[in-house]
């Protein structure tokens, strides 16, 4: 079973910086994003994630079907790890939080509150509510921002087991994860915006260049 894009356009604000992107993931396979910052791979993956509209193309899966996980951690500050954790899988009915207590190594936390973390710790546990969702696809932005060795080699492994199960994942990562099966995606040839005129707005002719 795949899914994929096919000639699909995405814009961030009022400018579209990516057209005609097709690809195909299978199950059980890692697509791996590669472009230079502000080339669009944030925009792309929220595009899938049906966050932003496509200005064209076509998405042949359900958007309902994708787990993101982007820079923002989204935790709520004054729950416990435990709180946090037990109302994201009420929120996806799954209910028990174990798995993902034990994928990243949070039983020492789970009594803490989530403010009281520090920057590795709150986004372990932000990646955590992955394997709660029960959904197959996901969709990750620079995942590993602010993970040490260890548990760099914890996240590979949660989602190593995720595409074991059948799941797929979609990763704009700079780093290489050791993922099986996984294959990468240049979104480079896709930028629209090197060919839109300057708009004499220094600040976003340097963001988008």
């Amino acid at each position: 079973m795949k899914f994929g894009v096919d000639n699909l356009a995405c814009r961030r604000g009022e400018v579209t910086v990516l057209t005609g992107v097709t690809f195909e993931v299978a199950t059980g396979e890692a697509l791996i994003l590669r472009a230079p910052n502000g080339a669009g791979k944030t925009t792309l993956l929220r595009c899938l994630a049906g966050l932003t509209p496509p200005v064209a193309g076509l998405l042949n899966f359900s958007t309902e079907d994708v787990a993101y996980a982007a820079h923002a951690d989204g935790l709520k500050a004054q729950l416990s790890v435990e709180e946090n954790l037990q109302f994201w899988a009420d929120i996806f009915g799954t209910r028990d939080i174990s798995p993902a207590v034990k994928a990243f190594d949070l039983t020492n936390l789970l009594t803490r509150r989530a403010q009281d973390l520090s920057a590795g710790q709150k986004r372990r546990l932000s990646l955590s509510r992955l394997v709660l969702t029960g959904r197959a696809i996901w969709a990750l932005d620079e995942p590993t921002v602010s993970l040490d060795t260890e548990n760099v080699a914890r996240f590979s492994a949660a989602v190593t087991q995720h595409l074991a199960q059948g799941g797929s994942a979609i990763l704009a990562t700079h780093i290489d994860l050791g993922l099986p099966s996984a294959r990468t995606l240049d979104l480079s040839p896709y930028r629209a915006i090197l060919h839109a005129p300057p708009t004499n707005d220094p600040f976003l002719d340097e963001a988008i260049s």
